[in-house]
């Protein structure tokens, strides 16, 4: 088999195919960041400053496809959040001050125009330009950001959310806000697509098990995913979920969500989420971004790969850190990763 581009090694994956080896699509913004030495919070609202950085850590260590990513409080901002902006971590929403005080004043939130709101056109650009300067062989995920229930979760307030989960009375509110952030993320994953985007994503972590129960997942989070994935995946693009933590519970309902990619957290088995998800669905991880990435040895990343290789056949695989890297990931690690996806990542069609 002749080598491969990367954009060429995800696209044959995400089509059923095999790949002359595993394509690598790590979350490294942070990592990105630092490796190309600018400050996190300096992209906050500079699409030429992400590219820059995504290109030069593409380019330093040649994986396969970039995510772009800047922070989990963008949309929550578009849609009318306060967000408190630091220098060398991702902003964050200000809960001090919420977008929606009285969930009964749902019907007031206006949906964001990804083009015009916010920051959101700079993630927008930020696509535009990485696409231009090096999408015909890297394959491009731009993020929508978060997902339906994080968006409320971050509109309300995390704390007031899940009271308002636990009230009968409240729940014909709680599904109309669920439905309003739906809909924003769809406006927003569907601009992503037409500023070029060869995939893009959401994150869902308010909706995992370290929240919420698999049931209530089911009863608020999983009908809007499904929504969602449908609207998105219908205008020709793939979408990804990601839910952080031990999604063992509800790995197989991430699974129906047709979702083309999920994207699994280092706490949860391959193996187990391979058996759980249909063999169309595309695994994107879950190398441990602590350890051994941050605190780890080449050695250990290797066996890490290694024992993904295994357990997933590789086949249906984006190997991946199993959520961010943080921005003080090794180097040697990050070579060990790419040097690991070569010696353990080529299949046989």
């Amino acid at each position: 088999m002749s080598e491969m581009t990367g954009l060429e090694r995800c696209l044959t994956v995400l089509n059923g195919g095999v790949a002359d080896r595993v394509p690598v699509v790590p979350q490294t913004f942070m990592f990105a960041a630092e490796t190309s030495g600018i400050k996190v919070g300096a992209m906050a609202h500079s699409a030429a400053l992400m590219v820059e950085a995504q290109v030069a850590c593409q380019a330093t260590y040649g994986y396969d496809g970039c995510v772009i990513d800047f922070d989990d409080a963008s949309l929550a901002e578009a849609c009318g959040a306060k967000v408190i902006f630091r220098e060398d971590d991702p902003a964050i929403v200000d809960e001090s001050d919420l977008a929606l005080k009285d969930l009964r004043d749902v019907d007031q939130l206006r949906l964001p125009d990804p083009w015009k709101d916010g920051r959101l056109p700079v993630w927008l650009e930020a696509t535009r330009l990485l696409k231009e300067r090096i999408g015909n062989h890297v394959f491009i995920m731009g993020r929508a950001d978060q997902g339906p229930f994080d968006l409320a979760c971050l509109l309300r307030g995390p704390q007031h959310f899940m009271m308002d989960l636990l009230d009968e009375e409240s729940e014909a509110d709680v599904h109309k806000l669920i439905d309003y952030c739906r809909r924003a993320c769809a406006v927003f994953a569907l601009a992503q697509k037409e500023a070029g985007a060869h995939a893009t994503s959401i994150g869902d972590a308010f909706a995992g098990p370290n929240l919420i129960s698999p049931e209530m997942y089911r009863r608020f989070a999983l009908g809007p995913e499904i929504r969602l994935t449908e609207e998105v995946q219908a205008a020709g693009i793939p979408f990804s979920i990601h839910i952080c933590g031990n999604t063992g519970g509800i790995i197989a309902d991430m699974g129906r969500t047709g979702a083309k990619i999920l994207e699994v957290d280092w706490q949860l088995d391959m193996a187990e989420a391979r058996r759980a998800v249909p063999a169309s669905t595309v695994l994107m991880g879950n190398i441990n971004p602590s350890e051994p990435l941050v605190f780890g040895t080449p050695e250990q990343v290797e066996a890490g790969v290694r024992g993904i290789m295994e357990s997933t056949g590789g086949r249906g695989l984006f190997l991946s850190s199993g959520c961010a890297m943080g921005r003080n990931t090794k180097p040697e690690n990050m070579r060990a990763l790419m040097a690991a996806a070569e010696k353990h990542g080529r299949l046989k069609g």
